[in-house]
């Protein structure tokens, strides 16, 4: 099945999530939090996404996870993941406790949508024998509805939908990186299934996600190929939120008092030699309606 067709399933069962000029959302993807061997690619920016997340608890803000949180075809089982991120768990669980969290599946976290992790899935383990996310329901997409005008929505998905390897055949993707392709890596051939690691591959999918976009006039945020992207005014309603992974920096997505944000955090130097992490906007902030409204007087 193609792209299009896919990310019209998903679009069509997504869950609707009322929003309005107060609501806050932070979206970020592509964690790919591992077991804290030489493939966790999170280790080096766990210290920065866990500033980021804290003060976006802080402000009130609600997370939504775009996919791939989780390094789930290097890795077998969630158990020891929660147990070396333990304090971002921890994190994450105050959030879906305040009702704050949603989970979208990408394609090398797909696992979690079939229960097949047993003692070690993400539901039921924690130090304490308790769930950390306990009911949560797992989506593989989401709609972001206005609650003053129904037409102003935003899709959110990962953006693997329809790659034969990634979505498709996942289990033949997982059983080459977890087996093949990991060894490879240390010898410095790119994995071919990973849209964020191949460049070819990350503009053959951007392409297909920004041609969904425009072809449904819809507004689509999506991750998959770590590359930020943030679309204008005039121009087709694609967005990206980059990933967690980036060399020395994180890269996220904030709607925030009607307006949507590129943003970027990383460790910074104070003159004292003392270090920070802050934050920088990249591309924004711009009104989420005048999106809407010059594609509403422009639609053909």
């Amino acid at each position: 099945m193609n792209t299009y067709k896919r990310l019209s399933e998903v679009y069509k069962s997504a869950k609707i999530i009322p929003y309005n000029s107060s609501s806050k959302f932070i979206i970020m993807s592509d964690c790919h939090r591992g077991i804290g061997n030489y493939g966790d690619n999170f280790l080096k920016n766990q210290y920065i996404f866990f500033a980021a997340l804290n003060n976006y608890y802080e402000k009130g803000f609600t997370y939504i996870e775009l996919g791939d949180g989780d390094e789930l075809w290097e890795n077998r089982c969630m158990q020891k993941i929660i147990e070396i991120h333990s304090r971002t768990f921890n994190l994450m669980s105050k959030f879906y406790n305040d009702n704050r969290m949603y989970m979208i599946l990408g394609n090398h976290d797909k696992d979690k949508k079939y229960n097949i992790l047993s003692k070690c899935n993400l539901y039921e383990y924690s130090k304490k024998n308790k769930p950390i996310f306990p009911g949560m329901k797992i989506h593989e997409g989401l709609i972001l509805e206005n609650e003053d005008n129904r037409d102003h929505r935003i899709f959110l998905t990962h953006g693997h939908q329809g790659d034969l390897i990634n979505d498709e055949l996942y289990r033949v993707g997982r059983f080459l990186v977890r087996y093949f392709w990991r060894t490879l890596e240390i010898w410095g051939v790119n994995d071919t299934t990973d849209a964020g690691k191949n460049y070819k591959k990350k503009n053959r999918v951007e392409r297909k996600l920004m041609q969904w976009a425009k072809e449904e006039n819809t507004m689509l945020i999506a991750g998959h190929t770590h590359k930020p992207t943030f679309a204008s005014v005039g121009k087709t309603m694609y967005f990206n939120d980059g990933s967690c992974v980036h060399p020395e920096c994180i890269t996220a997505i904030e709607i925030e008092n009607g307006c949507i944000s590129l943003v970027k955090w990383s460790v910074m130097t104070r003159e004292d030699r003392t270090l920070y992490v802050e934050k920088e906007i990249l591309e924004g902030p711009a009104k989420l309606e005048d999106y809407f409204e010059y594609n509403k007087a422009n639609k053909s």
